[in-house]
């Protein structure tokens, strides 16, 4: 019996597969932290022969070339991919034998990127499935953006080509599995639903209700803003990257912190909001491994900044290599773990008020304050503090000038960025409290 078992990187909002007939085994576009797929594949007693890619990711470096030499499986990337390392190149129709009764088929599904492929497995002893990509997703499609805006017209009017195609090949009670959509930016808009069917899609998904006219209007208006740093993903991705190095990182002791704030690097608490702010070494920058850590200090930090990270225990500082690891911030200048206590030497901890909407609206109404929204365009656009300052935190760092003077409130919709945008105007010596509320449109106007 073929098992799929999909391999979850919420951070990111993307799977992995891993496909295991009991005997061997095949992967789909895998994370650069491959030690999940070799653990998995060695508990289920399969030999990984297989790795197959959909494209050059834009949201985060790949662990194929890794992964296929750790088990010398072949490595199926499009040939018309430009990559400087080995590989088996696949195009539209060419079926590729993973088992004595399964293979796999390329489907050309370009879109997301002009080179996608999707991959149809098939066999005799169950219905097929589609690994999807960033092609069709579950109820929506992969952004066409990504590429530049010089090809996004072009992109997006493929896509919905790719979509009919998938509708119109494969059977209804096809299984759908992406890649992205599970709040990855690379999908053009969010869905809650996590599994599904070409029959479901063919019902629910814009992408094949509507005319195409239709979708490509609503697409474009839809999209928004992605992180920075997926600039940089697709070099890396071409060049191919070898594993990461997991290894514990240099331990720096306060001394050492001080002189690296003072140098300017980026020195990153992990924990959470309210421990943050209750006290922390002065200058640092509060990014919660309770949140998409990699997604946000991925985007606002100068690529290739040294950064040290602050963890209260060995383990938060793995959990954040990891995750940094997978978009290519490899090798933590230094880390230090503990609490403020062992971090700010002879300095006493800093700390932060923090605030709940209703002290928000109180408190307005008894002295004036500047209040900081740091959410995305597309969020303020739906609603929005009355007299707010709105900068998107992604902007932030580059527009502390434009912070009214006076003390700020900042707030976001849950509190994660919120409590980065307070550290980030905190280290630059602003007086600022951080609402750490769920947003609510009619709290907030209060």
């Amino acid at each position: 019996m073929i098992e799929i078992i999909p391999v979850e990187t919420p951070s990111l909002g993307d799977r992995s597969y891993l496909v295991a007939d009991g005997e061997v085994a095949f992967v789909v576009d895998p994370q650069r932290d491959i030690d999940r797929l070799l653990r998995l594949a060695e508990r289920r007693g399969v030999e990984i022969r297989h790795v197959f890619e959909t494209h050059v990711h834009n949201d985060y470096v790949t662990g194929g070339p890794a992964l296929a030499s750790a088990t010398g499986a072949d490595y199926h990337v499009n040939a018309a991919d430009p990559v400087a390392f080995d590989r088996s190149p696949v195009e539209d129709g060419d079926v590729v034998e993973v088992g004595p009764r399964t293979r796999l088929r390329a489907v050309a599904t370009p879109g997301h990127t002009f080179t996608h492929l999707s991959y149809v497995l098939e066999s005799p002893d169950r219905s097929p499935s589609v690994f999807t990509g960033g092609s069709l997703l579950l109820g929506t499609t992969g952004r066409p953006d990504l590429l530049g805006p010089e090809h996004t017209g072009t992109l997006v009017r493929a896509q919905y080509a790719s979509a009919h195609r998938l509708a119109r090949e494969l059977p209804a009670e096809t299984d759908v599995l992406p890649t992205h959509g599970f709040g990855s930016f690379c999908s053009a808009t969010q869905s809650e639903v996590t599994e599904s069917t070409i029959g479901r899609e063919r019902r629910v998904n814009p992408v094949l209700t509507r005319s195409e006219d239709e979708y490509v209007e609503s697409l474009l208006a839809g999209l928004d803003v992605y992180p920075a740093y997926y600039a940089h993903m697709a070099p890396l991705n071409q060049a191919g990257q070898d594993a990461p190095d997991l290894s514990a990182p240099r331990r720096a002791d306060a001394a050492e912190l001080h002189r690296r704030l003072r140098a300017g690097e980026w020195v990153v608490d992990l924990r959470s909001r309210t421990a943050f702010a209750a006290g922390h070494l002065a200058g640092t920058l509060n990014f919660g491994l309770d949140g998409n850590l990699a997604v946000y200090l991925g985007w606002l930090m100068p690529w290739g900044t040294p950064v040290t990270l602050l963890g209260e225990t060995p383990g938060d500082i793995a959990r954040a290599q990891r995750e940094l690891a997978r978009i290519g911030i490899d090798r933590p200048a230094a880390a230090a773990t503990g609490g403020p206590a062992e971090w700010t030497g002879d300095d006493k901890p800093a700390s932060m008020p923090t605030a709940t909407f209703a002290d928000l609206a109180a408190v307005r109404r008894h002295r004036p304050i500047v209040v900081l929204d740091v959410r995305r365009d597309v969020e303020w656009r739906e609603s929005h503090v009355p007299g707010a300052v709105h900068i998107p935190l992604h902007e932030l760092p580059a527009r502390l000038d434009e912070v009214p003077g006076g003390e700020v409130w900042t707030h976001c919709a849950t509190g994660y960025r919120a409590s980065i945008a307070a550290s980030i105007l905190a280290a630059a010596g602003r007086d600022v409290v951080a609402v750490l509320d769920e947003y609510d449109s009619r709290a907030a106007a209060a």
